[in-house]
């Protein structure tokens, strides 16, 4: 009888043991493959992985906006004013003329400068040929003098700006060294808001804006609305020049500006004071004119009187000479 030791385990077989091994190495290559497939399909995602839109870009699409011109003469001007980013298409229509032709030529023009591919056959159609031109104002650069051209015979110039700063002075702003000075700047009413208005003063060939950072402030800057002024306290003469107030809008600015001339107290009484000098200067020759002539005339009047004096002293002598030989003779 065999003999069981309690507390002893039995040891595998050879072909257990290859089996374990066999197991543990499928097990590796398992979670290796795995792994490789993992940082595969990481790297496949970072390189195909692109962004829908970049960020901040607005895709909303522009307002459309349309401009129409029937031209019956040679040329015509209209303006547009355009304070927003807007898709613009602009329509010409021509009659012709006297003696319209079946066919022309038109194009466009962009501040004299003729657009690329712009150029195409017009036909007659109903007495009259069509022009139309689409465009994308989003920026300044897209602003300017836009023309439709009918076979260099007619056309129709379309300026495209923003609304202007109105109620320009033609005259400077005077004020004293010392005082103060406020210059104003508005926009029409009937005119869109500005964003924002912005001061600035001509330095050289530059303009310089004006911040309001003195303490106390030299410079006050007030916006409301469609007004703005600027008010400079303690002015100096070196306060004189050109002052420029912008309107910001969306697409781009409009500017205006107006010059300050700043002077001492004394500068008004210089003509005064040039006319009072003549006035003296001309008393004082005609004092001394005066004066030279009473000279030369006074020992002329002498010598009369003398003589004149001498002729009465010898008429009074021979007359009582007479007198006496009268009395004489009547003894």
């Amino acid at each position: 009888m065999r003999r069981c030791s309690k507390g002893r385990k039995k040891r595998p077989s050879r072909t257990e043991d290859r089996d374990i091994i066999v197991m543990s190495a499928s097990w590796k290559q398992l979670f290796f493959q795995i792994f490789l497939l993992l940082i595969t399909c990481r790297h496949i995602n970072t390189k195909t992985s692109i962004p829908t839109s970049a960020p901040g870009v607005s895709i909303t699409p522009l307002p459309l906006e349309v401009r129409s011109v029937v031209l019956k003469g040679e040329s015509h001007t209209e303006i547009i004013e355009l304070f927003n980013p807007v898709a613009l298409t602009l329509k010409c229509t021509w009659t012709g003329g006297l003696n319209p032709l079946p066919n022309i030529t038109g194009y466009w023009r962009k501040d004299g400068d003729e657009l690329e591919n712009s150029r195409v056959t017009l036909q007659l159609v109903n007495k009259q040929y069509d022009l139309t031109r689409e465009l994308r104002i989003v920026s300044e650069e897209n602003l300017g003098n836009y023309s439709c051209v009918f076979g260099n015979e007619a056309k129709v110039d379309f300026i495209l700006e923003v609304p202007q700063v109105g109620d320009v002075r033609d005259k400077p702003i005077v004020s004293y060294v010392g005082d103060y000075a406020v210059i104003f700047c508005k926009i029409q009413e009937s005119k869109p808001m500005p964003v924002s208005w912005n001061w600035y003063k001509l330095n050289g060939t530059d303009k310089e804006q004006i911040v309001v950072d003195e303490k106390p402030p030299r410079y006050l800057i007030k916006s409301e609305n469609r007004n703005t002024k600027l008010l400079v306290n303690n002015l100096r003469e070196a306060d004189s020049g050109w002052y420029y107030c912008e309107a910001v809008y969306a697409i781009s600015t409009a500017i205006s500006r107006v010059e300050l001339k700043v002077i001492s107290f004394w500068e008004p009484l210089k003509p005064f004071l040039v006319i009072l000098v003549e006035v003296i200067l001309l008393v004082a020759a005609i004092l001394l004119y005066e004066r030279s002539q009473s000279q030369k005339t006074c020992p002329a009047e002498n010598g009369t009187n003398a003589g004149e004096t001498n002729t009465q002293v010898q008429t009074e002598n021979n007359g009582s000479d007479e007198s006496s030989s009268m009395r004489q003779r009547k003894v």
